[in-house]
């Protein structure tokens, strides 16, 4: 799952007035309304899902091979010295 994120809002008096009395019916803080708000909102909606290309595949699986066969870059450097 991914880390949440704040999100700041700029609300008129009005507006936050009337979420805080509404928060308040309910006993919760304004921000656990909102939220509660927005859930609804979108609680229906399918959360799109993106496939990567073939070539993308590829280059990422090539990636991780590159990986396994990687050398760290201290190791690298005393080759070096070493070969002098």
């Amino acid at each position: 799952m991914n880390a949440p994120i704040q999100l700041k809002v700029n609300l008129t008096p009005e507006l936050q007035e009337l979420l805080q009395s509404k928060a308040s019916k309910f006993g919760v803080p304004l921000t656990q309304y909102v939220k509660h708000v927005l859930m609804k909102d979108v609680e229906d909606e399918d959360y799109p899902i993106y496939r990567a290309s073939e070539a993308t595949e590829k280059a990422a699986q090539q990636a991780l091979d590159d990986l396994d066969n990687a050398v760290s870059s201290s190791d690298f450097f005393k080759s070096l010295r070493n070969e002098n």
